[in-house]
């Protein structure tokens, strides 16, 4: 009996795409990017820029280009702002420095992260202005815990990044079993056409997108008429490949995904990702029908409240003991007051062993940070607790520790909890909690 040999289906490079098979379209390598920042590949560990954005000495406001410089030999303190992070890991999640480049110490933001190659890849955009948000912050997550609803959250959350972004149109975007999306809330300017109800097949967001949006939590376009600018050399001088640009917040966009907001008139564009029981739940879609550029700051505070909505959404779509959510708002509000009072959530944390571990149900509860350990309650050894840590930072599972893990999961600042569990997701630090009991938890 023959068998049919099957011709491999072509993987369509970046830009080569066409509505067939766009679907496959790599656009992870995009080799290129939006013009409003500069990226610089370092080569480790001697801090050499190997690979640039075209643009970069002129962004940067450099007299010479940057290529074969040590980032020590730029003008400014991008190298000292830089050096005490290169110890940490950087291949999930970037972090962000604030430096001074060029002759005139400018002021940039920038981002730094490790791709799966290997190297150092900064990304830098100029500084805006610095703004408070701490009382927008405070306001929009009692907004969040206060909903009672999933409508009544969905809501809220456009109304609320509306406020904090200035977009035209805010929209909740929830996707079903199948992937398949609808508008579930919408807030925009007057005149404009509603969207909310609208339903979209699966296809038109990409598995390869989708995965994007899981790792990269907020995206922007700047201005949907721009001018990609390529990186040079066009190949990584590290690989000999296309640089993966997954974590880059200046990645170009599918030229697709361009020609289909320019269909709808669209300008400028802000995409934060809604996870929820470490799956895609949806996205907060902002549009605006001109260019609108978003410093940092602003954008950090899009994540963070994304994250809080995520975790609401994961607490509404689960049976949530009454109980347990007076004692997180209560100790989300001793956070707050800690934060301004010391600069300091940990404070809060671990000065009442009680109200950490009671909405847990937790007998003893870990916090490893910067290489301090902090604990409340019954826990293992510091050795035995470092040793856990480090495993689970290589995402290996470890043998259980001499109590139960119940839950690890990872945390941040002003986010809320679902009664018994962490939230998914963390830019600062690994934590577990010990049950008394023998029950144990996965890792979440």
């Amino acid at each position: 009996m023959a068998v049919r040999s099957q011709t491999p289906v072509p993987v369509p490079a970046f830009g080569q795409a066409d509505l067939s098979n766009c679907e496959r379209e790599q656009i992870h390598v995009a080799g290129s990017i939006q013009p409003h920042g500069a990226l610089l590949v370092v080569r480790e560990p001697d801090h050499t820029v190997v690979q640039a954005s075209a643009n970069a000495a002129g962004f940067l406001g450099l007299r010479e280009g940057v290529l074969g410089r040590r980032l020590d030999a730029v003008p400014g303190d991008l190298a000292r702002r830089i050096r005490p992070h290169l110890g940490d890991r950087l291949d999930r999640i970037p972090i962000a420095v604030r430096c001074h480049v060029g002759p005139q110490g400018a002021a940039f933001d920038g981002l730094l992260h490790r791709p799966p190659e290997g190297g150092l890849v900064v990304e830098l955009e100029r500084a805006g202005a610095p703004v408070d948000l701490s009382r927008h912050v405070e306001k929009a997550l009692h907004a969040v815990s206060a909903a009672g609803t999933l409508r009544a959250l969905c809501d809220r959350t456009a109304e609320l990044f509306k406020d904090l972004t200035g977009y035209d149109r805010v929209m909740v975007y929830r996707f079903d079993e199948e992937g398949h999306g609808e508008v579930f809330s919408e807030r925009h300017e007057p005149g404009l056409e509603p969207y909310l109800g609208n339903r979209y097949p699966a296809t038109d967001i990409p598995q390869i997108a989708r995965r994007l949006y899981e790792r990269n939590r907020v995206r922007v376009l700047v201005d949907v008429g721009y001018e990609p600018v390529p990186l040079t050399p066009r190949l990584s001088p590290l690989t000999g490949g296309d640089l993966d640009m997954s974590l880059c917040f200046l990645r170009s966009m599918s030229p697709i995904h361009i020609q289909y907001l320019k269909n709808m008139g669209v300008g400028a564009t802000l995409v934060a990702s809604l996870m929820a029981g470490g799956k895609l739940w949806g996205l907060v879609a902002c549009h605006h029908y001109a260019p609108r550029t978003l410093h940092y700051q602003t954008r950090a505070v899009c994540e963070l409240l994304a994250e809080a909505v995520a975790t609401r959404v994961a607490a509404l779509e689960s049976f949530v003991q009454a109980q347990a959510e007076l004692s997180v708002r209560r100790l989300e509000q001793r956070m707050i007051e800690a934060i301004s009072r010391d600069g300091d959530w940990r404070t809060a944390l671990f000065d009442s062993s009680r109200a950490l571990l009671q909405p847990l149900n937790a007998g003893g509860a870990a916090l490893l940070l910067d290489g301090q350990v902090l604990t409340a309650g019954e826990v293992p050894g510091t050795a035995e607790l470092r040793r856990i840590g480090a495993s689970r930072g290589r995402g290996r599972r470890s043998p259980p520790p001499p109590r139960s893990a119940a839950r690890i999961g990872r945390w941040r600042p002003w986010q809320g909890w679902r009664a018994g569990s962490w939230p998914r997701r963390s830019r600062a630090c690994r934590a577990s909690t010990w049950s008394g009991s023998a029950r144990s938890g996965s890792a979440r």
